[in-house]
């Protein structure tokens, strides 16, 4: 797979498919990104359980933080790495280890021997993009945001102005 791009039909397949999200690198400050991500998430219908080994037991966003992905109870589709880039080939191995569907590398993070590990286990992977952003974007909300794509079109979103929650797949709006 070409890592430098995606098409929006992979990443809306992703999107649509899978609900529970494992954001590794979730963090209680409201004022870092992962919180940001995690809060929108779930405000879409995603489950997202935060990881982080300093926090676990707590809470964040109303969710009990684990230290690692195999401490969580629940099935786990997509693991979002909100760490640095040489810290994605280990998580890729837990992902791997726990039957996660996705690793996600949040923007910024790219590591091409986490990517082969996960994709040789038939997991999908996405590098350097953010699900919140990407969500925003194939929903049509980042326009609405004031977000200048410098496209006008009269193509709906491809995600629908309710988001996936409220469709089913391959339902027209």
């Amino acid at each position: 797979m070409n890592h430098d791009s995606y098409t929006d039909a992979y990443i809306r397949d992703i999107l649509v498919r899978y609900r529970t999200i494992a954001m590794v690198g979730a963090s209680p400050n409201t004022s870092r990104p992962s919180y940001f991500a995690m809060k929108y998430l779930k405000q879409k219908g995603f489950r997202v359980i935060p990881v982080n080994p300093g926090q676990a037991g707590k809470e964040i966003l109303g969710e009990r933080v684990y230290a690692t992905l195999a401490d969580i109870e629940a099935p786990v589709e997509i693991v979002d790495i909100f760490r640095n880039a040489k810290d994605a080939l280990p998580i890729a191995r837990e992902a791997i280890r726990i039957g996660a569907k996705v690793v996600w590398m949040q923007l910024g993070v790219r590591n091409d021997e986490a990517a082969k590990l996960a994709e040789d286990a038939e997991l999908k992977v996405v590098m350097n993009r953010c699900p919140k952003i990407e969500y925003g974007r194939l929903s049509g909300e980042l326009g609405w945001a004031g977000v200048n794509s410098r496209r006008l079109s009269s193509q709906r979103p491809i995600l629908g102005v309710k988001g996936v929650q409220h469709r089913v797949l391959g339902a027209k709006a």
